[in-house]
């Protein structure tokens, strides 16, 4: 008996991880990008006896894929390698455990690790998904990111017993949260990518939500929910939404199925199967303005649209509000910004006291 061949992909020649980065997502990324010399300073600081560390851990307790061991996810880990034109490929690792789990760690030298218990719910094309969709987080650098924001975070919590500090820290723990959830959501963009079958992305979130039990869940109501999720309830259910999700590094698997949904009838998909996409030339020439008016335009549009009865409220107050919730896009952005400039001026502080800035 033969086997069919696999279906052809279409490749994607110098792609930009813009491609698939959502609006909020990209904003942040493209200021932090701007920074030359902020990951080596951040890697010195941080050192990489920490990443070394978790490389040997892994090396010692799971299993290195490769065309001997795991044959099938090192062919997936090569077709997405190829359909997103990634320069290097990230070490994978599969490590025993019965949670459903993936994630992408290091800075300098980012690896893949996914569970037993994800490849025991997930099949072979679901698996693609995973594999591309950590791809994604390898080539938009959200490893580096995170631990920048983290190192932030743990600055911030110096003033955190101030009443004042205690505030702000919250609200940067709050903005920093909400671009580790957009960072998910562009990673399920770059799943898609990989996998180039929209039901499988979407089948993907209804195992995160149900389990292997896919016969049991229909697409377009699992669908629903999301939209059901938005508009029902009174205003104590919009407070306790904001609640439910304000700690969570990954939005809810339902609501993520809407977005990639959403993603998809924008007709973004396929412009980017067509070809039309950014270059990875054209990076450094990317502006940070045009970026945080993508993400408040995104932002708003979702107030705009949405079915919240908390929204709704706020909304129907006055448009001038709906400006100002716009204007989150931004403060996602701001946070990237404040991140900039204080590294900016770190870094002359460094260069007048050892005498290079003499020339100011």
């Amino acid at each position: 008996m033969t086997t069919a061949p696999d279906r052809t992909r279409i490749e994607f020649p110098d792609i930009s991880s813009r491609a698939w980065e959502h609006p909020a997502d990209r904003a942040a990324l493209v200021t932090l990008r701007t920074l030359r010399g902020f990951d080596t300073v951040l890697r010195t600081l941080s050192g990489l006896l920490q990443e070394r560390q978790h490389r040997l851990m892994y090396l010692a307790t799971s299993v290195r894929v490769d065309e001997r061991q795991f044959s099938d996810l090192n062919d997936l880990r090569r077709d997405c390698v190829e359909i997103l034109q990634a320069d290097e490929t990230p070490e994978l690792f599969v490590l025993q455990t019965p949670m459903v789990n993936a994630f992408t760690i290091g800075m300098d030298k980012p690896f893949m690790v996914v569970t037993t218990g994800l490849l025991d719910v997930m099949n072979y094309e679901e698996q693609r998904f995973i594999i591309g969709h950590e791809l994604g987080h390898a080539l938009s650098g959200h490893a580096v990111y995170r631990t920048i924001l983290m190192h932030l975070m743990r600055l911030a919590g110096t003033i955190g017993w101030l009443p004042v500090g205690g505030w702000a820290l919250r609200a940067i723990i709050a903005a920093l949260m909400e671009w580790q959830r957009k960072s998910e959501l562009s990673g399920d963009r770059a799943g898609l990518l990989c996998g180039q079958d929209v039901h499988t992305a979407i089948r993907v979130q209804m195992k995160l939500a149900g389990g292997s039990r896919v016969s049991e869940i229909d697409i377009d109501a699992f669908l629903a929910q999301a939209a059901e999720y938005d508009a029902s309830g009174d205003l104590r259910d919009g407070v306790l939404k904001l609640l439910n999700i304000e700690l969570l590094s990954h939005p809810f698997s339902v609501l993520r199925a809407a977005e990639l949904k959403k993603w998809v009838d924008s007709g973004d998909y396929a412009a980017i199967l067509r070809g039309n996409y950014p270059r990875r030339g054209d990076d450094d020439g990317a502006k940070i303005s045009d970026e945080f008016k993508n993400a408040a335009k995104t932002y708003k549009q979702n107030f705009d649209e949405s079915e919240d009865p908390l929204v709704r409220m706020v909304r129907d107050i006055g448009s001038g509000l709906g400006g100002a919730v716009g204007a989150v896009g931004n403060g996602v952005g701001d946070v990237a910004t404040d991140i900039k400039e204080r590294f900016t001026h770190w870094r002359k502080s460094s260069d007048r006291s050892k005498g290079t800035d003499d020339a100011d």
